[in-house]
C-alpha cells in the first residue's frame, strides 16, 4: 500500500515543496492477489511484484528495516542492508508495513507449515509440491507415497481456497507426465475452523465453491482445527489422524510485528489507531504528521457504524489514494477528507477458468465470475508496464500448455557448488596467501 500513496504523492506534490523517502526491506512491492497465480505458473513471479525504483522515480528509495519510530521525536531508526542504524527526521510519516500470518501454538506448526504471503513462499510451494510428485513416483515406500501425495491447506478464506485450488490444477496437469502416478492416490485436504469459507462472497457463493471443490475430490473439512502437524502427522480436531509432507497456513493475518517498535497507539489486536481520514489517533488526541492505512490500520468503516475496514485489498488501494490526497491537502494547508466506501463485493478464483462473485448484489460463478477475477486485479495492479507483462502471460498460457517442472535447486544456489569444493584443513587457513604470479600480456 506505501507504494500506491508514495506514487501519487511524488505525481500530486512538487519536488522541490517535499521529498519522499520510501524505505523498505525489500526492493519490490509484492501484488498478493497473484500470488496464486504465480505458485501456479500462470504469470511469471516477476510479474507479480512492482520495483520500488522503477516505478517511484520521483522518489528516494531506502533498502533497509525500519527498527523504531519515535513520533514524539519525529524520527525513524533504519538498519541498512550493510552498515550501522541511521535515523531520520520527518514531517509526516506514512506507516504502511501490511500484514503477516497470523499463526497459532499448534505444535509442529513452526516446523513443517508453508506460509501463503510472500513470492518467496509462493515460488518455495510449487517446487515443494512438484518435489513430491517426483519422491512419489519413485519411492518404493507405500506410506512415503501416500504422504507425498497428501496436501493439506489450512484456512477457507482468500489466500487458502484460491492457493488450494491453483495447486490442485497443477498437480492435475502435472499427473499427465506421471505414468507411474494415478489420480485417485492424490488427496488434497481443506482445513476450516468455521463453518463456511470465502464469507465476503456471501453464504451462497461460498456454498457454491464448496460444491465445486468437492466435486473436484477435495476434502473439505468445515468446523475443524489442526491440532498438531509433528513430524508431518496431522492430528484435526475431528479425530481424523493422517501424514502428509505438505501443509500450508492462510488462517488469516495479523498488524506487522515492526508496529512493536514505535509509540503509536495501536487497538486491541494491535492494530494502529486511525480517524477515518486516516490520521493517527491516540484517545482523543491526533498526532500531527502521522498517518496509516491498509491491512496494519484500525479504520472505521463510515458505512458500517461501529465495524471497521476489513483488511482487503479493495480498501487498501483505495485508502492509498485518499491518504496520498489528504497529505498534499494539509501540507497545502488545507483539511484532510474522511475515508468513505461501500464495499462494492468480491471476486475469487477456484482454479483456470473457475471462480466466483458477488459485485453489487450480482452473483456469478464458473467461467464469468473467474473472468471477472483477473479483468478486476488486472486494473488493480500498479503500472502499465506489469499490465501489459501479465496480460502477456495470460495469453501465451491459453495458446502453451502450463509448465509443471520444479525449480527446486532455487532454496539452496550454493549447494552443489560448496560440495564440490573441500574444505580447508587448520593448517592451510591459518597459511597466509602467496601472492599470484603476473603473467605478461599477449602481443
Amino acid at each position: 500500500m506505501g507504494l500506491y500513496v508514495a506514487l501519487r504523492l511524488s505525481k500530486k506534490i512538487n519536488a522541490r515543496r517535499a521529498e519522499v523517502v520510501v524505505i523498505d526491506p525489500q526492493p519490490h512491492m509484492t501484488y498478493q492477489p497473484f500470488l496464486p497465480e504465480a505458485a501456479a505458473g500462470n504469470i511469471s513471479p516477476r510479474h507479480s511484484v512492482v520495483p520500488l525504483r522503477r516505478e517511484l522515480k520521483r522518489c528516494r528509495i531506502v533498502s533497509g528495516e525500519v527498527t523504531k519510530i519515535e513520533h514524539d521525536r519525529k524520527t525513524v531508526t533504519v538498519q541498512p542492508i550493510d552498515g550501522p542504524a541511521t535515523e531520520m527526521t520527518y514531517d509526516h510519516i506514512v506507516v504502511a508495513p501490511g500484514s503477516v500470518s497470523r499463526t497459532l501454538p499448534v505444535p509442529g506448526l513452526r516446523e513443517n507449515g508453508i506460509g501463503f504471503k510472500t513470492i518467496g513462499e509462493a515460488i518455495y510451494l510449487r517446487n515443494h509440491i512438484l518435489d513430491r510428485l517426483d519422491i512419489a513416483a519413485v519411492t518404493p515406500d507405500p506410506e512415503v507415497r501416500k504422504a507425498s501425495l497428501t496436501f493439506v491447506f489450512v484456512g477457507g478464506g482468500y489466500a487458502g481456497i484460491e492457493a488450494l485450488a491453483e495447486m490442485e490444477d497443477v498437480v492435475h496437469d502435472a499427473l499427465k507426465y506421471y505414468p507411474e502416478l494415478d489420480r485417485k492416490e492424490v488427496r488434497f485436504v481443506l482445513v476450516e475452523a468455521t463453518n463456511r469459507v470465502l464469507p465476503e462472497v456471501g453464504p451462497d457463493m461460498g456454498a457454491y465453491a464448496v460444491r465445486q471443490l468437492d466435486s473436484r475430490g477435495i476434502d473439505i473439512r468445515l468446523g475443524t482445527r489442526l491440532e498438531s502437524c509433528v513430524d508431518g502427522l496431522i492430528k484435526l480436531s475431528d479425530g481424523a489422524e493422517f501424514r502428509a509432507e505438505t501443509l500450508v497456513w492462510t488462517a488469516g493475518v495479523k498488524p506487522s510485528p515492526m508496529l512493536e517498535r514505535t509509540d503509536l497507539p495501536r487497538g486491541p489486536r494491535g492494530h494502529v489507531t486511525c480517524l477515518p481520514t486516516l490520521q493517527v489517533v491516540d484517545g482523543d488526541r491526533v498526532l500531527e504528521g502521522a498517518w496509516s492505512a491498509g491491512d496494519c490500520a484500525q479504520v472505521p468503516d463510515l458505512t458500517k457504524p461501529g465495524a471497521y475496514c476489513s483488511p482487503s485489498a479493495q480498501h487498501a488501494v483505495r485508502q492509498a489514494t485518499l491518504l496520498a490526497d489528504n497529505i498534499r491537502q494539509v501540507i497545502l494547508g488545507g483539511v484532510p477528507k474522511e475515508y468513505k466506501h461501500k464495499y462494492a463485493g468480491s471476486v475469487a478464483s477456484l482454479g483456470l477458468y473457475k471462480g466466483v462473485a458477488q459485485v453489487y448484489g450480482i452473483k456469478l460463478k464458473g467461467l464469468p465470475a473467474w473472468f471477472m477475477h483477473r479483468t478486476y486485479h488486472m486494473s488493480r495492479i500498479p503500472s502499465f508496464n506489469r499490465k501489459i507483462r501479465v496480460l502477456a502471460d495470460w495469453t501465451l498460457a491459453f495458446v502453451f500448455k502450463r509448465e509443471t517442472v520444479s525449480l527446486g535447486q532455487l532454496h539452496a544456489p550454493r549447494q552443489e557448488f560448496t560440495g564440490v569444493t573441500p574444505p580447508l584443513s587448520d593448517d592451510q587457513a591459518s597459511a597466509p596467501v602467496a601472492p599470484a604470479a603476473a603473467v605478461p600480456a599477449a602481443r
